[in-house]
């Protein structure tokens, strides 16, 4: 008898679905730099790029449009740069559905700048903990304004918008990060593993006082034999206490975050099933 309930019920699933309807993955998200977005080859390149390393079916895939505008809110406040709207090439897609790890793929041959290690730090500072995300470009590109955009996929697919402050950090730490690999010898690799490290320290022992991180990163940069200018500590120093001192939005937003990634847990699985036997 169950078995026949179950057939009629998957039935009626598909009774209910219209014919040629596709149903979207909200779990995933593209981003299009809008340079990329509004030139056919552009477009194809990056859509090539996607469905070859994270293997999903861009037809089923929700895209937004990241704006020079929306970069420049950002970039204008940091760098004092400002890009028109045929400069925005960077392009991202996040997906949750393997929420175990956060976890960042760029694609080296176009991103030159901004590394993966990079994208993974400051969204850590931003709270952000698990997803794939996938960055490149139709053409090479330092990967700054990217991070607009992978921030507005976790926003859409969380429906957690998050706070401007956490978004400034997390950008100010890329942006901070590419200045220094572009006027500078040290290698990228090595500046990210050199942030991460007095983050870590700062975090762990709650240090805000500006002077007491620029010793930290002078100690360190002493230890392990890396040469960087006074200005590039004083600038990583101010990049890491602005991280610091947006942890309390960042743990908000995390709370925020975990409330919907625990409910969509819970009604997942045989929800429509049972509602529809019952």
């Amino acid at each position: 008898m169950r078995k026949i309930m179950i057939l009629l019920a998957i039935i009626l699933v598909g009774m209910l679905i219209p014919a040629g309807f596709s149903t979207s993955d909200k779990q995933v998200v593209i981003t299009y730099g809008e340079t990329t977005y509004n030139n056919a080859d552009y477009k194809n390149t990056v859509n090539t790029f996607f469905t070859n390393n994270a293997g999903v079916d861009l037809k089923t895939i929700d895209a937004e449009i990241i704006k020079a505008v929306e970069v420049n809110k950002i970039s204008s406040s940091i760098t004092g740069k400002t890009y028109s709207s045929s400069q925005i090439f960077s392009s991202a897609l996040v997906d949750l559905n393997d929420n175990d790890n956060l976890e960042v793929s760029v694609d080296k041959s176009k991103i030159t700048t901004i590394t993966g290690d990079m994208y993974l730090s400051a969204l850590k500072s931003a709270g952000i903990t698990s997803g794939h995300v996938y960055v490149t470009s139709p053409v090479e590109a330092t990967g700054e304004s990217a991070l607009a955009g992978v921030m507005n996929s976790y926003e859409e697919v969380t429906d957690v918008e998050i706070p401007d402050t956490v978004k400034e950090a997390a950008n100010k730490e890329i942006y901070t990060q590419a200045d220094i690999v572009k006027n500078s010898d040290i290698d990228a690799d090595e500046l990210s593993k050199l942030v991460d490290d007095v983050k870590e320290e700062v975090q762990t022992n709650n240090v805000t006082d500006h002077k007491v991180i620029v010793n930290i990163i002078n100690n360190y940069t002493i230890n392990n034999n890396i040469s960087i200018s006074n200005s590039d500590i004083e600038n990583l120093a101010t990049s890491i206490e602005q991280t610091q001192n947006v942890q309390g939005d960042v743990n908000n937003y995390q709370s925020e975050v975990s409330d919907i990634l625990n409910s969509t847990d819970e009604n997942n699985g045989d929800g429509l099933l049972n509602g529809l036997l019952n």
